[in-house]
């Protein structure tokens, strides 16, 4: 008997639950069609879109302090596989070893005290803060749910007190519950009406908090990082003054294209070499490079009227066959600035001036066409006049010193090694 008692009040439960759904159905619908009014509350709704912001941004908030943590447990992995490394390639009979191996002990402890309290200081705080949205959404849903019972109880209510042959029993049930629908709707609205602003409001405090968490931890690792770095470099120093006859010297990388000024002048000897059988050589065809009067520009204001002594100006250079780079500066120059392809117009700086670099290390020349280099030495890169000319790993530049003493690129250019400079500008 009392199973079927149990039974039946299961029974009974769903089919009460069914038939709230079904009422709430028909309410919405109603609703949507403009043929029942329903409750707004236009405060309420405004805290709920908080609400919604707050957790999408703590969400996206907690899955990035994540994969700042999956970060930082990687490069703890890859500092400790790297001092394992130095490790074993540190012989036993080098000074420093004992003290290397105690850094790379204390490198590991440091990174993992980091993590972990990361983890104990961000990232638990971030679940804790996270884990009272789920409730409070539950609860938002809930009171919608609740507020559809009470307009429906409301709008029952109010047809029957509007039909023509009216059913005080039915009156009175209604009437009941309506008040019923409404005080279970208001005592949720009131919670959720104080809570929600509260919990909106706090979101402030807690970003500070876990911020200044995430940053007051990085400064203290990074400053012990400092510390073991600053020793095992003193370690490194002491090892490089045992054996300083076998210190590892930076190299350029091997020019594999013919030497550029060899070959330019290689040309120009081929150029100008006489045929065989005659004395002396041809002239040169117009419009050849020998054939160009030598250009000259003065830049100071001569008296109106006053004519041009000398030969008459040559033909502009873009109906000539000089190279597109001596139009260019033939160009800029006339008219009083140098055009460089980075865009500084400035006439201190040698044509087509692109950017400045400084020697890292000396570099001896091994050919006539490159630089001298001494650390600390300032070189103003320019383009190479053929792309094709240019080797890689190796630039076109002049040193500053010598444009500022000379500002002659034929005298002053050459290439050299990028990877023993350093970009400056």
């Amino acid at each position: 008997m009392a199973e079927m008692g149990s039974k039946g009040v299961t029974a009974g439960k769903i089919a009460s639950n069914v038939q709230k759904k079904l009422t709430r159905a028909q309410e919405k619908v109603l609703q949507k069609l403009g043929k029942a009014d329903e409750t707004k509350d236009e405060q309420f709704e405004q805290c709920v879109q908080n609400f919604n912001k707050q957790l999408t941004e703590g969400t996206r908030l907690q899955k990035d302090l994540r994969t700042y943590l999956a970060s930082v447990k990687a490069m703890h992995e890859a500092s400790k596989k790297l001092n394992e490394c130095l490790q074993e390639v540190y012989e036993p009979d080098w000074p420093g070893r004992d003290e290397a191996s105690k850094i790379a002990e204390n490198n590991d402890l440091l990174w993992m005290d980091y993590h972990q309290k990361l983890v104990d200081q961000a990232l638990l705080t971030m679940d804790t803060y996270l884990g009272q949205f789920p409730d409070i959404k539950s609860r938002i849903a809930k009171r919608g749910r609740k507020l559809v019972d009470y307009d429906s109880a409301r709008h029952h209510y109010e047809s029957l007190q509007t039909a023509k042959k009216k059913d005080e029993a039915k009156i009175a049930k209604a009437e009941e519950e309506l008040i019923k629908a409404q005080k279970v709707f208001e005592e949720m609205n009131v919670d959720l009406q104080e809570e929600l602003p509260s919990l909106w409001n706090s979101r402030v405090g807690f970003y500070v908090n876990t911020f200044q968490s995430i940053a007051g931890l990085e400064e203290n690792f990074h400053k012990e990082m400092s510390k073991l770095n600053q020793n095992l470099n003193d370690v490194l120093i002491s090892l490089e003054k045992q054996h300083g006859s076998n210190t590892f010297t930076v190299k350029a990388q091997p020019r594999k294209k013919t030497k550029l000024f060899s070959r330019l002048r290689r040309k120009k000897n081929s150029d100008n070499a006489p045929a065989k059988g005659n004395k002396s050589p041809s002239p040169p065809p117009d419009g050849s490079p020998a054939a160009t009067p030598e250009i000259r520009v003065n830049h100071e204001p001569e008296p109106a009227g006053a004519a041009t002594p000398g030969a008459a100006l040559p033909k502009s250079p873009s109906q000539s066959s000089l190279p597109a780079v001596v139009v260019e500066t033939f160009s800029a120059t006339v008219n009083g600035t140098v055009e460089s392809g980075s865009g500084a117009g400035r006439l201190d700086l040698p044509p087509g001036f692109m950017f400045k670099v400084q020697a890292q290390h000396d570099y001896t020349a091994t050919d006539t066409d490159e630089l001298q280099l001494k650390a600390g030495d300032v070189v103003l890169v320019i383009p190479f006049q053929n792309p094709e000319e240019q080797d890689e790993g190796w630039l076109m530049g002049v040193k500053e010193s010598d444009w500022n003493q000379h500002k002659e690129l034929e005298k002053c250019r050459g290439v050299f090694p990028e990877n023993f400079t350093e970009r400056v500008q």
